[in-house]
């Protein structure tokens, strides 16, 4: 760390990064916030992470590797069901993690934990996720050691106080927790803010066709208003930005939040911006999970072709540009966002890593999207959602080349090949480089430009 002009302090990192902080000292954060909420002394700002998947474990670890040391003015825990076995392969692997990692080692022997580790890998006990999480490890994402967490595994326990909920939740079990969690709020005076991470979409088809995100299933389900609910998104590996690589997202809400939340969540390698444009990005985070699984596939069908994925990119961006175009006023604003995103989820995401899976034949459709060690592979519920709403003919456009209307998945080939795929399971893998190397398919650019000189903008796909 180093001073600079004005008091400002600097970060300098092995790569020769020098990020400053704003002149926000880490106290001077919290203090912000809980002027806000109109905290008293005595009185922590409750942040709880529902929901501990790989990134919204690692959201909440960072909140504490950040604020853990301020007990008297923050509380930061986080709720996971109770009771899931940690197999004995993956209790075996966790073991070797923790004896390859000289400062995890020591922390676990200090906090006498170290033992059960060494039982659950000869196979004398069981381990739990809710367990393992606590002493920093989550289940996801066992090779990258957290710090513990305080963990609950009471749902009424974790939320009904909390000033900051923070959605760690699959899309696809945002909704059901969400309302349980209203139970708890029945009695409630004052309204807390969630800051959702969840990536992933629902179709709604009447009365007229629409998407549902997870911020409008939260709002739904508990009455909490919109302007209290935000988004967080950005191209994110979360065991990279646990790791310190250098990350940016983008917070999405109302600005009486927003602006607050976002000096709060920076830190030197992980640089929050703030946007009201909410739902767009919201709706942008689920649209790169389709194209990734295809990604994949390609990947492990052409072994690693860079020519196969350039030309997949191509045509996979032209499809999600001529989406935007109907979901976005000015689409233009988020191409640069939605790009890094997708960039980034098809060189090392789950979904990709999904796609790549399932073309080597190493796993099957019958096991579902909830995949052991990954998480849900939020991409397939989207590839389902997107393909329903692009298919209602009250959405239909005029194609120039055709000389009539037709509905706007007629224009995304790789969606409707992705669709019959992973959703009919009419064809195999193999169905999107035939796809791609179809002499038909049109060049990527005039699906743009039809995009760009037809008014197909349908804000009623938002709600709007």
């Amino acid at each position: 760390m180093v001073g600079s002009e004005e008091g400002v302090m600097s970060h300098v990192y092995p790569n020769g990064l020098i990020q400053s902080t704003n002149g926000y000292s880490v106290e001077e954060k919290v203090d912000e916030l809980r002027r806000i909420f109109g905290k008293a002394d005595g009185d922590p700002l409750r942040i709880v992470g529902v929901g501990a998947g790989a990134w919204g474990s690692v959201f909440v670890a960072m909140l504490q590797d950040a604020y853990g040391n301020l007990r008297e003015k923050v509380q930061i825990r986080i709720w996971r069901r109770a009771g899931r076995d940690v197999d004995k392969a993956t209790a075996e692997h966790l073991f070797e993690v923790i004896n390859s990692r000289e400062d995890v080692l020591r922390r676990l022997i200090r906090r006498c934990a170290y033992l059960k580790y060494v039982e659950a890998r000869l196979g004398d006990r069981t381990l739990h996720a809710d367990e393992i999480l606590k002493d920093g490890f989550c289940s996801n994402m066992i090779d990258t050691p957290l710090c513990p967490l305080k963990v609950v595994t009471n749902l009424q326990e974790a939320v009904w106080d909390a000033d900051i909920v923070i959605n760690g939740l699959p899309s696809t079990e945002t909704r059901d927790v969400f309302q349980e969690i209203s139970r708890y709020w029945k009695e409630r005076i004052t309204v807390p803010v969630i800051i959702s991470l969840a990536k992933g979409i629902e179709a709604e088809l009447g009365p007229e066709p629409r998407i549902v995100t997870p911020t409008q299933m939260i709002n739904k389900a508990t009455g909490v208003p919109i302007e209290n609910i935000l988004y967080l998104g950005g191209p994110n590996i979360a065991s990279e930005i646990y790791n310190r690589e250098y990350a940016n997202a983008r917070i999405c809400g109302a600005e009486k939040w927003r602006k607050a939340l976002a000096r709060f969540l920076r830190q030197p390698h992980f640089i929050v911006w703030d946007n009201g444009d909410l739902v767009t990005h919201e709706v942008m985070g689920g649209l790169k999970n389709v194209y990734a699984i295809g990604a994949g596939m390609v990947a492990a069908l052409t072994n690693e072709s860079a020519t196969s994925k350039s030309v997949y990119f191509a045509h996979c961006t032209s499809e999600m540009i001529f989406i935007t175009h109907l979901l976005a006023e000015g689409p233009e604003k988020l191409a640069g966002p939605l790009l890094a995103d997708t960039y980034v989820t098809l060189l090392k995401g789950r979904n990709a890593w999904y796609g790549q899976k399932l073309a080597k034949g190493e796993i099957n459709l019958e096991m579902g999207d909830s995949i052991k060690g990954k998480g849900m592979i939020q991409g397939v519920s989207a590839v389902k959602a997107f393909y329903e709403l692009l298919s209602q003919s009250s959405l239909n456009i005029f194609h120039p080349d055709e000389n009539k209307h037709v509905a706007p998945v007629e224009l995304c080939p790789l969606l409707k090949t992705l669709y019959k795929i992973l959703i009919m399971r009419e064809v195999s893998s193999e169905a999107i480089l035939q796809a791609l190397r179809d002499e038909t398919m049109n060049d990527p650019r005039d699906r743009i430009e039809i995009a760009q000189s037809h008014a197909i903008y349908r804000p009623s796909l938002l709600g709007q």
